[in-house]
């Protein structure tokens, strides 16, 4: 792996094996079978696993998605995406960069090796999308992003808003990050947005406090109002052109599209309805993203770990047409 600051696009990108020579259920145990980081000379993108689940606050798990992800990846064809008519894989060097090797039994810890790690590999422009773990996994990665990019404006698709203050006295779990990060400046004000949020809260200042850390809400419900149309227009219009982070919480779909996760809530999104949108994100300047609380042992026939490759693929797909614009 080069030093260069320079996008490896200029070069020969290597791409994932072709399934009509090796079948998918066959050869590299990476997401879509793309090239380890280690094989390339350079890359624009890197999937990163964050193999981390202890900030969790209901069902645990989450540590093994990261190969539930890549395993469930085997049946994408990377070649062309037609929605967004664009041959990614080829457009841009894109690898895997294995998993983080993160602490079990400590937070603290493992926040700060994936932010070192996430943190090398976003060096000169790169662009790192992580498979996690769960969402406690997003506030390193914002951290390692906006020293890279500075402050980004946050596009949060979740049932949740993650911005509670502390669990147990513990104030970094996956629950909380997104007050942290306003709290470390991390996020421009005014510019961030939660998509997909439903169900109950813990009391009412829950949504007063949201509202003041600068976000906007487009709940599940809304969508049926807004539409697909209206949900990218309020995305974008809340995004402008500032650089953004990505996040997309796996429970932001319904249960019934994505049953392995630790917090379900019903009536989420469709998986149509999940794609549509970010699809229609064509005009953003994503500068990191993650996908996140895949627990695997709630899962049936890889039902949500195939939904979390298949965004994970439209990410690249949107930073493909992006770099190549």
């Amino acid at each position: 792996m080069t030093d260069s600051s320079t996008p490896v696009s200029s070069t020969t990108v290597i791409g994932p094996v072709d399934g009509r020579v090796m079948p998918r259920f066959a050869g590299a145990a990476t997401f879509a079978r793309l090239p380890e980081i280690d094989r390339v000379s350079d890359y624009d993108v890197a999937v990163l696993g964050i193999p981390f689940d202890s900030g969790t606050s209901y069902r645990p798990g989450a540590r093994f998605g990261p190969t539930a992800v890549r395993q469930a990846s085997r049946h994408l064809r990377p070649g062309h995406h037609v929605e967004l008519d664009c041959e990614p894989l080829t457009a841009i060097q894109v690898a895997d960069a294995g998993d983080v090797p993160v602490s079990p039994f400590s937070i603290d810890s493992a926040i700060a090796q994936i932010g070192s790690h996430a943190s090398d590999l976003m060096r000169g422009g790169r662009t790192v999308v992580a498979i996690g773990g769960d969402h406690t996994v997003a506030l390193p990665m914002l951290r390692s992003v906006v020293r890279e990019h500075g402050p980004v404006a946050l596009v949060h698709f979740d049932a949740h808003l993650d911005t509670w203050d502390t669990y147990f006295d513990a104030p970094v779990t996956h629950g909380t990050i997104f007050r942290r990060a306003f709290e470390e400046n991390l996020l421009v004000e005014d510019h961030s947005i939660h998509v997909g949020i439903r169900g109950p809260v813990y009391g009412h200042a829950d949504l007063a406090d949201d509202r003041r850390f600068g976000f906007r809400t487009i709940r599940a419900s809304d969508i049926d109002d807004l539409g697909i149309a209206g949900t990218i227009e309020a995305i974008t219009e809340r995004t402008g052109d500032l650089a953004v982070y990505l996040s997309v919480d796996i429970d932001v779909l319904d249960p019934s599209f994505a049953p392995g996760t630790g917090t379900p809530e019903v009536g989420g999104l469709t998986s149509r309805e999940l794609l549509r949108v970010l699809r229609g994100l064509t005009g953003l300047h994503i500068v990191g993203a993650d996908v996140v609380e895949v627990a695997p042992a709630y899962d049936h026939a890889e039902v949500t770990a195939l939904a979390a490759a298949t965004v994970i693929f439209d990410m690249i797909t949107l930073l493909a047409r992006a770099r190549n614009r």
